[in-house]
């Protein structure tokens, strides 16, 4: 039963995912953490940003981590096939198909159509990411973020991947409010 879950919210996703990786996150998101519940938004956010230092597509990235969390190796091999099958099979038809047909208008206007629902899945994700942010770093902080990052990465053209990096890096490294205050009672105990 397990691995047949693994198996529909991934091919779905995939399937749906028009575009490619980042178009089938809020998909992903929607199978993991709204229907499944395998995990919450602050837990999908982690791989999430975890997948995204990773090289490589980040929608196998996250079916590989989030199957094997789920139903071990197997359950890992089963999202991973659930996520590819459909982009195989799709490229085999739409390409064959779509070749013959590219000129059309309504070919055309069909690929424009889709960049605007693409947005807003996108928006509504960003939206949910901000306000589990500000659970945790309150506005200040968050809007901070948003803005560094957002400098970092359109005027400095850094990539995101090390972006993310720095801020996991920052957080590992630096000190705690409890652990700086536990180091100070030790010292004021000695």
């Amino acid at each position: 039963m397990k691995q047949r879950d693994i198996f529909i919210a991934f091919f779905r996703s995939s399937l749906l995912g028009y575009g490619g990786g980042p178009t089938t996150i809020p998909l992903v998101q929607k199978e993991v953490v709204e229907r499944f519940k395998w995990m919450n938004n602050e837990e999908f956010g982690d791989v999430l940003a975890i997948a995204n230092t990773l090289p490589g597509p980040i929608a196998t990235k996250m079916a590989g981590y989030i199957g094997f969390r789920i139903g071990g190796v197997i359950g890992m091999i089963n999202a991973i096939f659930a996520t590819i099958l459909p982009t195989i099979v799709l490229m085999i038809i739409l390409l064959s198909t779509l070749i013959e047909f590219k000129d059309l208008k309504w070919v055309q206007g069909m690929t424009k159509a889709v960049v605007p629902v693409v947005a807003v899945m996108l928006g509504v994700l960003t939206w949910e990411f901000v306000q589990s942010s500000i659970k945790g770093l309150k506005w200040f902080f968050t809007t901070l973020h948003i803005i560094v990052a957002l400098v970092l990465i359109e005027f400095f053209g850094i990539h995101p991947g090390f972006v993310i990096g720095a801020l996991l890096v920052f957080a590992v490294v630096k000190p705690t409010h409890t652990s700086v205050k536990r180091s100070e009672q030790k010292g004021l105990s000695i």
